[in-house]
């Protein structure tokens, strides 16, 4: 008795019993290559099984025909999944013209026994109750064994390139993957000797395949990273989706999403949503808020119910894709509102901690201003030329940065104007270093007092230094060195400390200059009366390019009104 029907009908049976268990863990994004690689198995084993159960030699040959679908097309679709799985793409031109070339072989197939394209003859006879086959090649089937061979060679190469490169393709897909490998290389060389006793062992192989490719297909469904995550937020229950076509009709939504928004319940399946007024500042808004900038797909969202109580939600809206086809867009909707409700209180308690520390920081910025103002006045009092110099020069200093703003040609920043008008009480700090009995001279200094009276300026930078070294304002500190250090500076090189000249005076200090000589001139001095304002705004413009910055000189004139005002009221 001939065992040869069931060993073909036993594999028939396996290949489409593992079909049917491939199609139970089916998902969407299991590669498209490996669906058809199950459902071709089964119809090639099918055509085994009918054409070695059959009688008649003309029936056997189309069957035959049947059977070449899976030499023709399978070893094709098990490159395109090991490049698939191995994550080497491959240019559609390339998957084309292979597919053609495949296809042109099987249909030379179709042709045998009128022409010799595939074979150059081919006869089925019975032997002993089996099939037995006398052919003689053509030159396409030389064609289809290279082709067969060069898709082999791919194969492995790709699995080695991946296995070695690709750290993010497991290790648990890679090495199942090159097993249908040498099981066609040897069902191919073995086939030849089977043949003769009427069996044949492709279809073994191709059932063997089967089997490595479930085992495969399972791991495929856990290291789908995107699509795990995504199915775990839809089925947790957490995560609301909505679908919208590219004219944006409504597509569909799960059951938490309707229960975030239950006006999604007066839409059908294809209605246009901005049909809905319901929709109008929810789902039409996030659309078209998206639409108009794809960057501002994530923000928030937020809604009362009847009482009172507010949800927030996380809204993201992005494209939704079929493959690499740009087909609608996605909302995901999820409930962020014990994190905001949090975020909130967090703020809230940041913006209370930065007032406090804002007030404390103001005052004790305010105490270490009137404790510099305090030295500085201080010094004031010891001079018995310039009572009130101090007061006086930093309202000059005031009204000249005024005018200076109001022009807009220098430019200076708020942060410089602020930080010149609140250094320049410090300008003098460097006498409290000269002697009281130089400092409260009722006279005229000798050349000898003038020298040690200089010496304040540089003493001067030096105290403000040491006051201000550990401040936090460096513009700040900087300014009112330079203010203490060069206010004596002329712009001929004339000037003390340092004798600088032109722009090497910082223009703080030549600001400062202007106001500190103005006041001289406009004061009584031990040594002198005061002088009218029009000789001290003579002698002011007449220093122009020499003593002071003729650059500062409009300004000057803008200020002059204002410092003649000011100047009328004090005592």
């Amino acid at each position: 008795m001939m065992i040869q029907p069931y060993y073909y009908t036993a594999l028939f049976c396996l290949s489409f019993l593992l079909t049917l268990l491939y199609a139970m863990q089916w998902h969407s994004h299991l590669d498209d290559h490996l669906t058809m690689l199950f459902i071709l198995i089964p119809v090639i084993n099918l055509g085994y099984m009918l054409m070695y159960t059959n009688q008649e030699a003309e029936t056997a040959m189309s069957l035959l025909k049947i059977v070449y679908i899976g030499g023709c097309f399978l070893s094709w679709l098990m490159w395109m999944c090991v490049m698939s799985l191995c994550r080497i793409r491959i240019s559609r031109t390339v998957r084309m013209l292979t597919l053609l070339l495949n296809s042109a072989i099987y249909f030379s197939v179709l042709t045998i026994g009128q022409s010799t394209l595939f074979y150059k003859s081919l006869t089925l006879e019975r032997v002993g109750g089996a099939w037995s086959q006398n052919k003689e090649y053509g030159p396409l089937h030389t064609i289809h064994y290279v082709l067969i061979v060069c898709y082999l060679i791919a194969d492995v190469v790709g699995i080695i390139y991946c296995y070695r490169k690709r750290k993010q393709v497991s290790k648990r897909i890679l090495v199942p993957l090159f097993i249908p490998i040498p099981l066609t290389v040897i069902g191919y060389i073995a086939n030849r000797w089977l043949l003769q006793i009427g069996y044949e062992l492709v279809p073994l192989n191709y059932v063997l395949a089967q089997v490595v490719y479930l085992l495969i297909a399972h791991q495929m469904v856990l290291y789908n990273v995107s699509e795990i995550v995504i199915e775990s937020m839809v089925q947790s229950g957490e995560t609301g989706f909505i679908t919208v076509d590219n004219k944006g009709c409504y597509l569909g939504s799960n059951g938490t999403a309707r229960r975030f928004l239950p006006e999604l319940r007066l839409l059908m399946t294809d209605q246009p949503v901005r049909s809905e007024a319901a929709l109008d500042d929810t789902v039409t808004a996030w659309l078209n808020r998206f639409q108009q900038d794809p960057d501002d797909g994530k923000f928030l969202y937020s809604r009362k119910d009847e009482d009172g109580e507010e949800t927030i939600f996380m809204i993201v809206v992005n494209y939704l894709y079929d493959g690499s086809r740009c087909c609608g867009y996605q909302i995901f909707l999820q409930d962020d509102t014990k994190h905001q409700k949090y975020v909130r209180l967090l703020d809230q308690y940041n913006s209370d901690l930065r007032s406090e520390v804002a007030a404390k920081t103001d005052r004790i910025v305010a105490m270490h201003d009137r404790l510099v103002l305090g030295m500085a006045s201080m010094v004031d009092s010891r001079d018995n030329s310039t009572g009130g110099h101090i007061r006086r020069t930093s309202e000059g200093v005031r009204l000249l940065v005024e005018a200076i703003q109001e022009d807009g040609e220098l430019q200076l920043s708020d942060d410089f104007c602020r930080n010149i008008i609140k250094a320049a009480p410090m300008h003098d700090l460097g006498k409290i270093a000269v002697d009281d009995a130089i400092l409260r001279k009722p006279g005229r200094f000798t050349p000898e007092e003038y020298e040690m009276m200089k010496s304040h300026a540089a003493e001067g930078a030096r105290i403000v230094h040491e006051i201000l070294q550990d401040t936090d304002d460096e513009n700040f500190r900087r300014i009112a060195e330079n203010v203490a250090h060069y206010h004596h500076e002329r712009m001929d090189g004339s000037g003390y400390p340092d004798r600088l000249r032109g722009n090497e005076i910082p223009l703080e200090a030549r600001i400062m200059a202007v106001a500190d000589v103005y006041d001289a001139l406009v004061s009584k001095r031990v040594y002198k009366e005061e002088f009218s304002f029009e000789k001290a705004d003579r002698i002011i413009l007449e220093g122009m390019g020499t003593q002071f910055d003729p650059a500062l000189k409009k300004y000057y004139e803008t200020a002059r009104p204002k410092l003649e005002a000011y100047y009328s009221q004090v005592e």
